[in-house]
């Protein structure tokens, strides 16, 4: 695996100024953080770091200011609900960057803690501009990256800053990246992969990177139907790109030529309507009505697809098999996800997951604490998935 510095490798950092950038862009309605889970996954870090008398400045984005200054996201708005879930008062500091942070610095002892306003109040932030990269780095001694969920982003925060001051990786940083070298960098084969989601087009080059990767592809949401009418079949009202079909295709004969199985539903469950509870019936995928939808898997697919996972070691889950969110469309991906988190349990199976929809449908399955690693990150994760290099994890490796 690429070698990375972590907080093992820090000496004696008493007084010292660590800038730290980390996630703190969570949902809110009415001034109330509605989900703590990114606060949550930063405490570790934060907790250490400031236990052995580090000054902390915490470097975060809220929202898509573009460089505008904006009140209603600043992360003065979450300060105090990040002090409640770290148990201790922070402090908030109205600039990211220059003589303002100094002026908070001097005021600050060892194990103080501080959130600095949203760095992308600046122009420079997402044009990784090396002027504010070095006018940030000023105020720090030295650089931890806890953001893997920011890390596909090459900003002055997540990739500049590394290049100046001697850099870190943070233990959820390390955690993620442990786990992905795990799942598909150097993983236990067989490997499976589980792709889901609505549309084929938003995950192409996950899927073309996949084939060469894995020894079971199991494709399924809406994107399933898209692979399902490229081989001719009528998926009657089903979501489907058939614009895609040609695409479909050659993915298919990409796995083929790699040896890569591609498991397809072959019974799903259809209805006439997309809607909680209606009329549904079970059906071979050749027998689906030119009136109807495809809106889950079907049991008997669901039951080889465990199988499959049964007969592997590692497992990478990105997406949803249906429309997990109207039941009873959730299903298939409710039943094979604790059919992964059992053999995970048990010890036979390495389970990753990561993405938006995939965090919320392992939640709803009730699964999310017994795979072996779950990532919030979601546009970091998907690219990670696609084998590309992610800038922000870049440049902590070590020279």
């Amino acid at each position: 695996m690429a070698s990375f510095h972590t907080l093992d490798d820090l000496g004696d950092v008493e007084g010292k100024r660590a800038l730290v950038r980390v996630d703190l862009n969570v949902p809110m309605n009415d001034l109330e953080v509605t989900d703590d889970t990114r606060f949550r996954a930063t405490l570790e870090t934060v907790n250490e770091l400031s236990g052995r008398g580090a000054i902390v400045l915490l470097l975060a984005h809220f929202g898509r200011p573009k460089g505008i200054q904006s009140p209603d996201m600043s992360l003065s708005l979450v300060t105090r609900q990040y002090g409640e879930t770290l148990g201790r008062p922070v402090r908030f500091v109205d600039e990211s960057a220059g003589p303002a942070v100094a002026e908070a610095i001097a005021t600050m002892g060892p194990g103080d803690i501080a959130i600095l306003e949203n760095t992308r109040f600046y122009a420079g932030e997402e044009k990784n501009d090396p002027e504010l990269a070095r006018v940030m780095a000023e105020n720090g001694d030295f650089y931890v990256n806890d953001a893997f969920s920011a890390a596909h982003r090459a900003h002055a925060s997540t990739e500049g800053l590394a290049h100046l001051l001697p850099s870190y990786a943070g233990r959820a940083m390390e955690k993620e990246l442990k786990a992905l070298e795990a799942a598909l960098g150097n993983p236990e084969r067989p490997v499976a992969a589980v792709v889901g989601g609505a549309k084929v087009s938003s995950k192409l080059e996950v899927l073309r990177h996949l084939v060469t990767k894995v020894d079971h592809l199991i494709i399924g949401g809406g994107m399933a139907n898209t692979f399902l009418a490229a081989r001719g079949i009528d998926v009657g009202k089903s979501l489907c790109e058939h614009d895609l079909a040609s695409t479909a295709l050659e993915i298919l004969e990409a796995a083929d030529k790699a040896n890569c199985i591609v498991h397809l539903p072959y019974d799903v469950v259809v209805a006439r309507e997309f809607a909680p509870n209606p009329p549904t019936r079970i059906a071979n995928v050749h027998e689906v009505e030119p009136d109807e939808m495809i809106l889950d898997v079907g049991p008997a697919a669901v039951e080889a697809l465990a199988d499959a996972i049964k007969t592997c070691r590692t497992l990478v889950w990105n997406g949803p098999l249906g429309a997990f969110e109207t039941p009873p469309f959730d299903k298939a991906t409710v039943d094979l996800a604790q059919t992964a988190a059992a053999l995970t349990q048990s010890g036979s199976l390495v389970s990753v997951a990561g993405g938006g929809d995939t965090v919320a449908a392992l939640n709803h399955a009730g699964v999310a604490d017994r795979f072996t690693f779950v990532s919030t990150a979601g546009g970091a994760f998907l690219e990670w998935m696609e084998g590309k290099e992610l800038p922000g994890v870049k440049a902590l490796l070590r020279a």
